[in-house]
């Protein structure tokens, strides 16, 4: 591919439809706040929430790992250029894709409930100090919802093939009311989980478990009711044809991929494990609330450029596929940059804010929060690691991607290790954080290099200057938002511990963000020209 200039092709508008995302994706993070938020407060963050936690990711794992990674890496692309042949192609392709892999699931769901207590071993281990006896109860309740995330991601995968991108977004929201319902229902009931004996029907442990399998059944069912109103129409589809083909060689390198992600998984919760109680919970929130951030943009982003990537690999569109690339890359280092900054800055105020209510301390709070704050670093290279993947994906290269997540996942369990052998064990969950941040550095700036090998100019020189415009900013925000805390620090301890922690959050927020933000418009960095343009027709109306 030879670089050209910006296209000017009509296709489907990135603004709309990240929008539409971005607006369902906000009240979703927002709703998923709450309810992390008041998981926390009603079970600490100690044993029990180990338990917890780690028995909700294993339905997660385990459809990433049979299905989750495929679709989103390689379903779509295959979709779209089935669409692309004929109407009546891409039908039978997803019905196809439907059927397969909804067997495929109910199966995993089978397995993976008779073999609970093996996966919650492997997951631990022999040091950990999480409960296992409460995670295999655990995941006894949870593990049903393997079949549940499967078809949501089935689903919502043939709707973003046919550019339909609200619903998928809107219905996380519903399965995040059902949690925050069912931790309501939760903290009336009386008593406590008990830990020595485990009591499998004891009322408090059945209805948080069930409860959240519940959430994800009620997500699964608003995709589904939206696919239906888009005309589509689902009958079981058996059979091979050549797109089916050409799904399983492409296939079989991301389930590897996945595979190799998991991996790193599990050395990351093993390590956590070792640390002290509640550090696997810890980290998991850490991770999962840094993650907002990309999700409210970087997912709508990707998720609006993808089908415009695959159309341009598909049709050797070098123009289209390079500038969809290097503006998605620039434009996930503009938005999030300042966001992150300002979660590494007042990480500590923010996990005190949100988490020190109910049964959790101000300490435990503090810890997350600073952990949130060394995940909230690795954002922005997160976020390009992700968008260069689903770009090799696009090309029908998926053996590329396989390798860059080999190095970053040895470059993760060696900093992992590296921490458990000299950090305190109090400091352990956090020095796991900052290995995960470290190891999407490493896969950004390997994939970058890689991809201008294969595309031969990625206007690397653009995105240089975007993202040095960004630090600089950024930067200058975050100086000045440390003097104010310093000239305000006994403003704070005034006030008490809590409502410190609010006030500096506040302050924070509003300096870093105003003054970033701010400066990259006075900057007229082009990444903006959206907000630039309508801030200035809302003046011009005036």
């Amino acid at each position: 591919m030879v670089e050209q200039a910006e296209p000017t092709a009509h296709r489907p508008s990135l603004a709309r439809a990240s929008g539409t995302m971005a607006v369902a994706t906000i009240v979703s993070r927002i709703t998923g706040l709450g309810a992390k938020v008041l998981l926390v407060g009603v079970l600490g963050l100690g044993m029990v929430n180990d338990s917890y936690t780690v028995a909700n990711t294993l339905p997660t794992v385990i459809n990433e790992l049979l299905l989750g990674g495929v679709l989103t890496s390689v379903a779509v692309p295959l979709l779209v250029r089935a669409q692309q042949e004929s109407h009546r192609n891409g039908e039978s392709y997803a019905q196809w894709l439907i059927t397969t892999g909804g067997v495929l699931m109910a199966g995993a769901m089978l397995v993976s409930v008779a073999a609970a207590p093996l996966l919650t071993n492997l997951y631990l281990g022999s040091n950990s100090r999480a409960n296992t006896e409460l995670t295999t109860a655990f995941a006894y309740l949870l593990l049903p919802a393997i079949l549940f995330y499967g078809l949501s991601a089935l689903l919502s995968a043939v709707l973003n093939a046919r550019h339909v991108f609200g619903p998928p977004a809107w219905a996380p929201v519903v399965n995040n009311l059902v949690v925050i319902a069912t931790t309501g229902v939760f903290a009336l009931l009386p008593g406590t989980i008990s830990l020595d004996p485990v009591r499998m029907g004891q009322p408090k442990l059945l209805v948080l478990g069930i409860g959240t399998a519940l959430g994800i059944v009620a997500q699964s069912l608003v995709v589904a009711v939206a696919l239906r109103r888009v005309g589509f129409r689902f009958r079981w589809r058996w059979g091979w044809d050549r797109n089916l083909g050409e799904f399983a060689a492409l296939a079989g390198w991301v389930v590897l991929y996945t595979g190799i992600s998991q991996t790193g998984m599990i050395v990351t919760t093993r390590v956590s494990a070792q640390g002290t109680e509640g550090s696997v919970a810890t980290f998991t929130y850490a991770w999962l609330l840094s993650q907002v951030p990309y999700g409210v943009l970087g997912v709508s982003l990707l998720t609006a450029l993808m089908p415009r990537i695959s159309r341009a690999a598909t049709e050797h569109d070098s123009a289209n596929f390079v500038a969809d690339l290097s503006l998605g890359t620039r434009m996930s280092a503009v938005l999030l940059l300042p966001i992150s900054a300002l979660m590494l800055v007042a990480g500590g105020s923010l996990g005190v804010a949100f988490f020190s209510l109910g049964n959790n301390g101000v300490a435990a709070a503090d810890r997350l929060g600073a952990t949130i704050g060394v995940c909230a670093a690795g954002i922005v290279p997160f976020a390009i690691t992700m968008l260069q993947l689903r770009a090799f994906y696009a090309m029908k290269d998926a053996r590329t991607p396989t390798v860059i997540n080999v190095v970053m996942v040895g470059v993760r369990a060696t900093l992992c290790y590296l921490f458990l052998a000299t950090a305190d064990p109090r400091d352990l969950v956090v020095g796991v954080a900052l290995a995960m941040s470290l190891s999407f550095v490493v896969g950004a700036l390997l994939g970058q290099v890689w991809l201008r090998a294969r595309v031969g100019g990625m206007r690397s020189g653009r995105i240089g200057v975007s993202l040095l415009r960004a630090v600089v900013v950024t930067a200058l925000a975050c100086g000045v938002a440390l003097a104010a805390d310093a000239v305000l620090s006994g403003v704070f301890a005034a006030v008490g511990v809590v409502a410190g922690a609010w006030l500096r959050l506040a302050i924070d927020g509003l300096l870093i963000l105003l003054i970033s933000f701010g400066g990259l418009l006075l900057a007229r960095a082009p990444e903006l020209d959206p907000v630039r343009a309508v801030l200035r027709r809302r003046f011009a109306r005036r």
